[in-house]
């Protein structure tokens, strides 16, 4: 099992601002500069990782020690989540805008179309990422693979982590866009990475169900007042009530805690 290396530079060599919120560091991007810095790490041909963390991933950076890691040693972190944006500007270092993975998708399917990279799409349900793929060839993205791994956040016997990984090593890809949700896609990308070569890793959670039709999105209005989390709890009551009303509170402690530091300690650079 190998992990990613720590923290590695951005590919532009200039210094990028990152905010700190909890123990996860977001950079400071907006979305079309979010998109050039994906392609830059892909041009540049020695792999990486891009993670969009949101409310739920920074609670649980907090209590999980190999998740925090895995955003130690993640290339672009993106905010996703209106309440985290909201945040960064109490925080004094405001992010420009929200970049989710779900938006991100289509935008950087189209640069992979111009640019002719081979995308390799896993994770989803069964037939998820063929009819999602079938979406990306239309756009004339070269697709040259899809895979459905049972993947777990702690693998044992029955988990097709590591062969998934291979599978993946076999097509040659540029671009791996993962979707197994959070945290079992950090996760997996953090374990598995580098034994990918040169690929970058997006950590994509619903959006290949978003794309292929099977899951609906939360209207752009409830996104933008930050109800998101109450859409998807209406639609996913017994799978994600724990996470939105018992996990996810804990973020205005973490807030609270970030809010009482120095505001130089809210910054990171990045060169």
């Amino acid at each position: 099992m190998t992990a990613l290396p720590s923290a590695p530079a951005l590919p532009s060599g200039t210094p990028r601002r990152r905010v700190r919120v909890g123990s996860v560091d977001i950079d400071v991007l907006t979305f079309d500069e979010a998109v050039d810095a994906i392609e830059a790490l892909v041009e540049r041909g020695a792999g990486g990782s891009v993670f969009t963390p949101n409310v739920d991933h920074i609670v649980t950076a907090e209590e999980h020690a190999e998740f925090r890691a895995s955003y130690a040693a993640v290339s672009l972190s993106l905010v996703d989540g209106t309440p985290v944006l909201w945040a960064s500007r109490l925080l004094g270092v405001p992010l420009p805008e929200k970049v989710s993975g779900s938006d991100l998708v289509l935008p950087l399917m189209e640069r992979a179309a111009a640019r002719r990279w081979r995308v390799f799409l896993t994770g989803a349900g069964p037939g998820v990422a063929e009819r999602a793929a079938s979406v990306m060839r239309s756009l004339g993205v070269d697709v040259v693979g899809v895979d459905a791994p049972r993947i777990s956040a702690s693998p044992g016997e029955g988990d097709e982590a590591s062969v998934a990984a291979e599978r993946v090593a076999q097509a040659r890809p540029d671009l791996v866009l993962v979707a197994f949700g959070a945290p079992k896609q950090e996760l997996w990308i953090h374990r598995y990475g580098t034994l990918v070569g040169p690929a970058v890793f997006v950590a994509v959670g619903a959006s290949l169900d978003f794309i292929a039709g099977t899951v609906r999105r939360a209207p752009a209005w409830m996104s933008r007042m930050g109800l998101e989390w109450l859409y998807r709890l209406s639609r996913e009551p017994r799978r994600l009530w724990r996470r939105y009303l018992v996990n996810d509170p804990k973020f205005l402690l973490i807030l609270a805690r970030a809010l009482a530091t120095p505001r130089a300690s809210r910054v990171v650079l990045r060169g």
